[in-house]
């Protein structure tokens, strides 16, 4: 099954995320669009709590996110410890997205480099 190459917001907010240790992790809420690129920063997801109570949001690269056409999921390549290490907010108190230094901390989290970083060359 070839995977799409266009998914709509709304099509991909309530999927599930599953680790590839098999492990339930969440489920993405929302997207995040950097409205200067048009690329997608990150997915919120939740994870944690009971039946949508006390779920704590994780801010998630979406290049670390890959789709599983198969099983209908998202995939993220981490342990279940690194996510519960993770830096998280909850849905009453969330983070200035847009802070490069917070967003460059959370890429590293994950081990990406920031899709706004890519490419940028450093001069002496």
């Amino acid at each position: 099954m070839r995977p799409p190459k266009v998914l709509s917001a709304s099509s991909i907010c309530s999927d599930r995320v599953w680790n590839n240790a098999g492990e339930e992790l969440g489920a993405i809420e929302e997207l995040m669009i950097d409205v200067d690129t048009g690329q997608v920063a990150y997915a919120v997801l939740s994870f944690g709590g009971f039946m949508g109570f006390g779920d704590k949001l994780f801010a998630i690269p979406w290049n670390a996110l890959k789709l599983d056409v198969a099983n209908k999921v998202f995939k993220l390549n981490v342990e279940r410890k690194l996510l519960e290490n993770a830096p998280g907010f909850d849905k009453d108190n969330w983070p200035d997205m847009a802070d490069s230094a917070w967003g460059s901390e959370i890429y590293k989290h994950y081990g990406y480099e920031p899709y706004w970083d890519r490419g940028r060359s450093v001069r002496m």
